[in-house]
């Protein structure tokens, strides 16, 4: 007997994406009040205290063991990578070759080219793939190394696909990851070994995805308050239906290659396959944007795709994970025993 999907259990079921849902709401009401050098202080709040927050429970969480065993997994690690840095920019020149029969602003196309070009964020992917039940050590370590690679990769990519090149704030970038990153993620597990603290009793898988809204709702707090100067309708709307479409297709993808190579890849390592390998990080794209179209009276086109990408990528993310989570535990059942 099958049982009947009330509003209360679909919401227990999915409630990051309802949660979802209410921070858009939530900022598309007031966005002043989770802006930057808003009345939250969001400069200081996400950075050093939600996203902080999100990798001390992960410190918290994992097993040292399997920290130790997922760095050493380099199949896993290359093919992340690879399908970010190298897949994704080839594709998308393809994907562009195709919308541009539709006569698009051509700095809106240059715009999705430079998205494509972009490291990880070190967050949204993180959480995600925990919600999901996947490999969550895999998905940090691959956060932070693309982070990485993105200091030296993106300006080169920048360089070969766009003739243009900018210089990535290398210090900051590493003094960023260092503090809200690999810092907690210390912390989290001294605590571990140096205590008898376990959290066992405490809800911290619900506690870092409310960190993760909290990131959510002040990342469109900004995005509403972008200024749409320059831009018709018709640009922002192809910008949403092309990077939705385009998502889809990535997320796809990285999906069905990961699953023809189950010899090396499990379900769970599938699932952070899906969200490290296609996220792209906002943190460090906008500035670098900044850098490079500085004084050009296109830059809120060129800046349009990469907004529009970070929402999106957390909204899709959020309706996945449920159905991603039923997969891995149908993957579980199907597993022959040892």
């Amino acid at each position: 007997m099958k049982h009947r999907i009330t509003p209360l259990r679909f919401i227990q079921k999915n409630w990051l994406l309802v949660g979802i849902l209410i921070c858009i709401l939530l900022a598309g009401i007031y966005p002043e009040l989770g802006s930057k050098e808003g009345p939250l202080r969001t400069e200081y709040t996400v950075k050093y205290g939600a996203v902080f927050l999100i990798f001390f429970i992960s410190g918290l969480s994992l097993k040292t063991e399997a920290i130790f065993h997922t760095f050493q997994r380099h199949k896993l690690h290359s093919f992340i990578q690879i399908f970010t840095f190298i897949f994704i920019p080839i594709f998308t020149q393809a994907f562009i070759r195709i919308v541009s029969i539709f006569r698009v602003n051509v700095w809106i196309l240059k715009g999705l080219i430079t998205v494509a070009c972009m490291p990880p964020p070190v967050s949204s992917a993180v959480i995600l793939t925990r919600a999901a039940q996947g490999n969550e050590t895999a998905a940090i370590f691959n956060s932070i190394l693309g982070s990485f690679l993105g200091i030296i990769i993106t300006p080169l990519l920048l360089l070969f696909n766009l003739g243009s090149t900018t210089v990535v704030p290398l210090l900051d970038t590493v003094i960023q990851l260092l503090t809200t990153v690999v810092i907690p993620l210390v912390l989290g597990q001294g605590i571990i070994k140096f205590t008898s603290f376990r959290g066992h009793t405490l809800p911290l898988n619900a506690v870092s995805q409310c960190a993760l809204l909290f990131v959510i709702y002040t990342t469109f707090c900004d995005t509403f308050l972008v200024p749409e100067s320059g831009m018709s309708a018709l640009d922002v709307i192809f910008t949403v239906f092309s990077v939705l479409i385009l998502q889809v297709i990535l997320m796809f993808l990285s999906f069905k290659f990961a699953s023809s190579m189950k010899k090396h890849f499990d379900a769970q390592d599938i699932i952070a396959i899906v969200f490290c390998s296609t996220h792209k990080s906002l943190t460090l794209g906008i500035p670098i944007l900044r850098i490079m179209f500085h004084g050009y009276s296109h830059l809120s086109q060129i800046s349009l795709p990469l907004l529009v990408y970070h929402p999106t990528q957390i909204i899709l993310g959020g309706l996945m994970v449920s159905q991603l989570k039923d997969w891995v535990h149908s993957q579980r059942v199907k597993r022959p025993p040892v």
